[in-house]
């Protein structure tokens, strides 16, 4: 057990493979397309907000500015908005570069606008932070400190170059003041609109750890599976061997005659080969499950067929008193057999049964297009840590070491498989463990 906890951490530690950094990536493209979706959100209420600035300081504050030039830098906003929604519907992956190429076409548009109504003294000029601090938390560094340089040298050529507007200059009215007044409008609006997009933007990238956090354990689950395969594999070609030779040895001794005369011994020889057989039958599941001889796997037949069959072989071999079974499936279908499927079923049935020895029930159901198999049982049900954390490995209240791989393995299987398991404790005591299986993975195809 050692040696194969040291290999689980060892896969576990290095699970972010190939696989793994592809999946990063796509994890990044979609945060990428999350933040330029942001970007052009952000756009639309810097143009909205700019032209009636435009509109009410000319025509309301009769303080002259070129409208004409810039109704056509915001038009030239339009179409890059115009530009970056087509661009969101292309498959090709967004990154640093575009999110800063736009920014970079913001800082610009916006020092053309300030150029054309009074340069630095405008007091809108604030607005730069607002790119700074968006392409800090966007881009990376590199990029973050060129679009510093490009604002500062974007201020410093409006303060050399720019016409002020002809304003009075009344800063001792304090709010009275037309600039007080603009100065405080472009606070309230980059407050605004910082707390608005930062907190939309950490959003996206604590959703992209999750997510990220999620497929780290997964892979590193999926590994751990593909190992315990190899193991499971390799054990049962090593056991197939030493139990032909059993086989052979108890039909020798089923017709040598101090056994054959002795009613008792002969019962006994019978009873041991039937145990031999069902390990010869174990080892053959394990080797198919294991991608062995999966050709004999694939067998035509129905949902009704497959479960009753399951049923008939789970019940013949295990000691259960009292076993329930009610398959409410509706109008047949033909699938394909899945003995992984099989052996999970078995999985959850096994648990039950070692819960509750005296009393476990099965129930089909099919909700749409999804098969629904509940277990229930009326055992002492799960602990609450072990329902937070259902199917992760070695989680078991069993308190035996390597307990807690079932339910690992049927979540996984299912899990390949588009379905999925759940876990309840019932109010009246016992649990309830439900597999769900979208039927189209297993129905078979009619030509």
């Amino acid at each position: 057990m050692e040696t194969m906890s040291s290999a689980h951490s060892t896969s576990s530690a290095s699970a972010p493979g190939p696989l793994f950094s592809a999946i990063r990536r796509n994890s990044d493209d979609i945060t990428g397309r999350k933040n330029l979706q942001l970007l052009i959100q952000l756009r639309w209420i810097a143009m909205f907000g700019q032209l009636a600035t435009i509109l009410v300081v000319n025509y309301g504050f009769g303080i002259r500015l070129p409208v004409a030039q810039m109704l056509v830098v915001l038009f030239g906003l339009l179409l890059l908005n115009a530009v970056s929604l087509l661009r969101l519907k292309l498959p090709k992956s967004i990154g640093n570069t575009e999110l800063f190429l736009s920014l970079l076409i913001d800082v610009a548009t916006l020092t053309m606008l300030l150029a054309l109504s009074g340069g630095a003294t405008n007091p809108f000029v604030f607005l730069y932070l607002l790119q700074v601090i968006l392409g800090a938390v966007l881009l990376e560094v590199w990029s973050t400190w060129v679009i510093l340089v490009t604002t500062t040298l974007c201020f410093g050529w409006l303060a050399w170059y720019g016409h002020p507007l002809p304003m009075p200059l009344d800063h001792s009215k304090g709010l009275f003041s037309l600039y007080i007044e603009g100065m405080l409008i472009c606070f309230v609006l980059n407050g605004v609109l910082l707390v608005i997009f930062i907190n939309r933007i950490t959003r996206n990238r604590r959703q992209r750890d999750e997510h990220l956090a999620e497929l780290r354990q997964r892979a590193a689950e999926e590994e751990h599976i593909v190992r315990m395969g190899l193991l499971a594999s390799g054990a049962a070609h090593e056991l197939g061997t030493p139990l032909a030779t059993l086989s052979v040895i108890l039909g020798d001794w089923k017709h040598m005659e101090p056994f054959k005369s002795d009613g008792d011994m002969a019962q006994e020889i019978a009873e041991m080969q039937t145990q031999v057989l069902r390990c010869k039958s174990i080892v053959s599941g394990i080797l198919l499950s294991a991608g062995e001889a999966r050709g004999e796997s694939s067998e035509e037949t129905t949902v009704r067929e497959f479960l009753d069959e399951l049923v008939e072989e789970w019940r013949d071999t295990r000691p259960v008193k009292d076993f329930i079974y009610l398959n409410d499936f509706g109008t047949d279908l033909s699938i394909v057999s899945d003995s992984a499927l099989k052996q999970s079923i078995h999985n959850v049935l096994d648990n039950a049964l070692e819960a509750s020895p005296n009393w476990v029930r099965l129930d089909v159901h099919r909700e749409e297009e999804t098969l629904l198999v509940s277990v229930t049982d009326r055992g002492p049900g799960f602990p609450a840590e072990m329902l937070d954390n259902l199917g992760r490995p070695y989680q078991s209240s069993k308190g035996r070491p390597g307990s807690g791989l079932g339910l690992f393995l049927v979540m996984n299987v299912l899990r390949t498989l588009g379905g999925n398991l759940r876990a309840r404790n019932l109010v009246q005591g016992g649990a309830l463990v439900t597999l769900s299986l979208p039927l189209s993975v297993v129905t078979l195809e009619e030509e």
